[in-house]
């Protein structure tokens, strides 16, 4: 996700609501005058978390080069670093230290929010007026209070991935489009001897996914809305969405071993799985074609069988049958980065450059006029349920937030690992908003 990444950390915030109120990240952006851009040598950090060689690190690295070929004066220095490490570990402990990258992925939502009330991020409202109105409704993701700390590159929902060869060879007219289909999916495939569904239950956050999405059935719209403002997990929805899981799991749809099993770019991983046809499907982001394609032993055979579907809607449920979840990946920067980052910042959402990124088939690009890069037909696929879906609900860890984000996962995990229960996992959101 780019790879979606998802699992959250919890920042030290050392800002109060009352020094937050003074204006003390959220006022006004002092910038050099454009004249003063440009004009001397700066070299600008770069944290991506396009880690695996491939078409996606490759582009980074041209972007940054282009970038350099117009400006001279500044020079990119780019860390690769995988989701996991970048956003468990290594963000945070350099958000902390005040040694942060210039410019590095962000998520959005609560996450986002945490970083502002810290004071790490750059006010730059003023400054992407004209990008934020070419991206549209997507860009208030990557803000804050109505000021704007960061901008997406990519966006889109997540549905399940598959095999059409398979599906064709157990009889699978159509994909599914109610949980009800899917079970007899599932069933169908294990009577030719094909692991149904692949997870990545060890990254955590591919499983919390599961969990996410019984929620999104389970749970109105507006029961989603309120709890993501108020970390109000009160509803029963919550431990329905539970229950619903673990129904599903009982069913034995996912591979043996899949506790242990890694996420992405390992062919032993759940997307390995998929992309050396070694399991049927696999619930992942729009970023995941990306991803296949780097563990792909045969890439020439996966774009002719590889496939994509929304996720199926639950008969009778409350949620909006025609809602998704989904997200995007965005940057932002330090602070105290120069104003060079804003304008790189800039430049990576500008048409041409996220045209380029559509290309690359890693991911569904945001700013308008970029459209045309999206040549796949499982991306066009995604475009048309994205711009289809009634709502767009934001991946539920970066929603809440860090604190409560990674109480969750940890607690929907322990479901699949066959020791946690649906109301823990509720009773582990609230404690942790709580903190």
């Amino acid at each position: 996700m780019a790879i979606k990444r998802r699992v959250r950390t919890a920042l030290a915030l050392s800002i109060t609501t009352a020094l937050l109120a003074t204006g003390c990240s959220g006022g006004e952006s002092e910038e050099p005058a454009e004249s003063e851009l440009f004009k001397n040598p700066v070299t600008l950090t770069w944290w991506h978390n396009a880690s695996e060689d491939g078409v996606g690190k490759e582009y980074w690295a041209k972007v940054a080069k282009d970038f350099n070929a117009l400006h001279p004066t500044v020079t990119i220095e780019i860390e690769a670093i995988e989701t996991n490490q970048l956003q468990r570990t290594r963000l945070p402990a350099a958000l902390l230290s005040n040694d942060p990258p210039d410019i590095f992925q962000a998520w959005g939502g609560g996450e986002m929010r945490e970083q502002v009330e810290a004071d790490y991020l750059k006010d730059i409202t003023d400054q992407v007026k004209d990008e934020v109105a070419n991206i549209g409704s997507s860009a208030e993701i990557w803000a804050v209070n109505g000021r704007q700390y960061g901008l997406p590159y990519r966006m889109g929902i997540e549905g399940i991935w598959y095999n059409k060869d398979m599906f064709a060879r157990a009889g699978i007219a159509a994909p599914p489009t109610t949980f009800e289909e899917l079970n007899e999916a599932v069933t169908k495939l294990k009577a030719i001897n094909v692991v149904p569904i692949a997870v990545g239950a060890g990254d955590k956050w591919p499983a919390a996914h599961w969990w996410y999405n019984f929620a999104l059935r389970a749970c109105s719209v507006d029961t989603l809305k309120k709890a993501a403002k108020d970390l109000d997990f009160e509803d029963p929805c919550f431990v329905k969405a539970g229950e619903d899981l673990k129904s599903f799991i009982d069913t034995k749809p996912f591979q043996n071993n899949f506790i242990a099993t890694p996420g992405q770019n390992d062919p032993t991983s759940a997307n390995g799985m998929l992309a050396n046809g070694k399991a049927a499907m696999e619930l992942m982001g729009d970023w995941n074609k990306g991803t296949l394609d780097n563990v792909a032993e045969d890439k020439e055979a996966l774009n002719k069988f590889i496939g994509w579907f929304p996720v199926p809607a639950i008969s009778g449920s409350p949620g909006d049958p025609k809602a998704a979840l989904g997200g995007g990946d965005g940057f932002a920067c330090a602070k105290n980065a120069p104003a060079e980052c804003v304008e790189f910042l800039k430049y990576i959402v500008s048409p041409e450059v996220q045209k380029g990124y559509a290309e690359t088939g890693t991911g569904l690009p945001v700013a308008k006029g970029s459209e045309a890069g999206v040549t796949d037909p499982a991306l066009r696929s995604i475009l048309e349920a994205t711009t289809g879906a009634t709502y767009v609900q934001l991946w539920l860890d970066t929603a809440f937030g860090s604190t409560v984000g990674n109480a969750m996962n940890d607690a929907i995990v322990a479901i699949f690992a066959g020791n946690g229960t649906p109301q823990q996992v509720v009773d582990a959101m609230k404690s942790a908003a709580r903190k």
